[in-house]
C-alpha cells in the first residue's frame, strides 16, 4: 500500500514546493491539491465535514499552478488533484492544463475529480447543481477524446465542439489516471463507469472498508477487474490513526491512504509529515 499526502496550500501554509521536497523525500508515493474557486459570501450550503467551513477552503491556491511549482523541484512523486472540479471548469481548457502538467512532470498525473457540494459556487460557474454529475460525465468523456484523438470532437447535452487540434498530449497513455472523488454508492457506480480509481473520504459517516467488498462485486457486474480500480482514502489524520488501522487498510487491498495536513507553516506541517511517515513500513508489508 502507497501512502500520500494532501494539502490545501495557501499562502501562509508551507510552500508547495517545500512540501513537494519533503515528501518525495521521506517517500510519499503522491502529493495531492484540492480545488475551491472562490467561496460565496452567501455561503447558502453546509460544509459535509460539519460544523464551520474551516478558513482553507476560502485560501487555497490553484492546484494546476501550485502542482507545476512541484513537478519543478521533484523527480519522483505523483501529483494529483484530489479533487479537481471539473463541473466548474471549461474541458478543452481543462484537457490542457492536465496534459501540460502531466508533460512538464514526465507523466506524473492523478487527475482526481469530482462534482462538488458548494451549490452556490457551482452555480457561480453556470452550472446546474442537479445536473452537474451529468455535465460531469460528459466534460470528462470530452476530455478523453481531446487527449486520445489528433482530431478530437465531442457531441453531448452539455458538451459539444467539432473537431479541434488540441496539445500537448499527455505523458501517460491513454492518459493520466482519472480518480473519482465521492462517497458510497453513487460515486463508487460513477468510478465504475468511466474511472480508473475511487477516492472516498474517511470520516464521513460511512465504514469504507466494510463497503470495498459491494464495491468490488458492483465492479464485477459491470464487467470490470477491480483489481485494476484502485482504492485512495483520503482524509486520514496522522495523530488519530493508529497502526492497526494502517494495517486494516493495507490487508483490505486498499492502494493508498492520503493522510491530510494542516494549511500551517513549516514548523508545524514537517513534524506531521515524519509522523505520518512513521507508518511507510507497516503500510509497505
Amino acid at each position: 500500500m502507497k501512502l500520500g499526502v494532501s494539502i490545501f496550500p495557501t499562502d501562509y501554509s508551507v510552500s508547495p514546493t517545500d512540501l513537494a521536497v519533503a515528501a518525495e523525500e521521506r517517500g510519499f508515493d503522491s502529493l495531492w491539491f484540492p480545488e475551491h474557486s472562490h467561496i460565496p459570501v452567501s455561503r447558502l450550503t453546509p460544509w459535509p465535514g460539519g460544523g464551520d467551513l474551516p478558513q482553507q477552503y476560502y485560501d487555497c491556491m490553484d492546484p494546476f499552478v501550485a502542482l507545476a511549482a512541484a513537478a519543478a523541484v521533484t523527480k519522483t512523486i505523483m501529483l494529483g488533484t484530489g479533487i479537481c472540479l471539473v463541473i466548474q471548469r471549461d474541458p478543452i481548457q481543462t484537457a490542457k492544463e492536465v496534459a501540460t502538467l502531466d508533460t512538464v512532470s514526465g507523466g506524473r498525473v492523478l487527475f482526481g475529480v469530482g462534482g462538488g457540494w458548494n451549490l452556490d459556487e457551482i452555480s457561480n460557474h453556470g452550472t446546474e447543481f442537479k445536473s452537474r454529475f451529468r455535465l460531469m460525465r460528459e466534460r470528462i468523456a470530452a476530455m478523453k477524446a481531446i487527449w486520445t484523438q489528433e482530431q478530437a470532437e465531442y457531441h453531448g447535452k452539455f458538451v459539444d465542439f467539432d473537431p479541434i487540434f488540441a496539445a500537448p498530449k499527455p505523458v501517460q497513455k491513454p492518459y493520466p489516471p482519472i480518480i473519482v472523488g465521492g462517497g458510497f454508492p453513487h460515486s463508487a457506480k460513477r468510478v465504475i463507469e468511466y474511472g480508473d480509481g475511487w477516492i472516498p473520504i474517511a470520516g464521513r459517516g460511512q465504514d469504507i472498508l466494510s463497503l470495498l467488498p459491494e464495491f468490488r462485486q458492483m465492479a464485477r457486474d459491470a464487467g470490470r477487474d477491480p483489481d485494476t480500480i484502485g482504492v485512495s482514502i483520503f482524509g486520514i489524520v496522522g495523530a488519530e490513526v493508529t497502526e492497526d488501522e494502517v494495517a486494516g487498510y493495507r490487508d483490505a487491498g486498499v492502494e493508498r491512504i492520503v493522510f491530510m495536513l494542516p494549511s500551517q507553516g513549516s514548523d508545524m506541517v514537517m513534524p506531521m509529515l515524519d509522523q505520518a511517515a512513521g507508518f511507510m513500513s507497516l503500510a509497505r508489508g
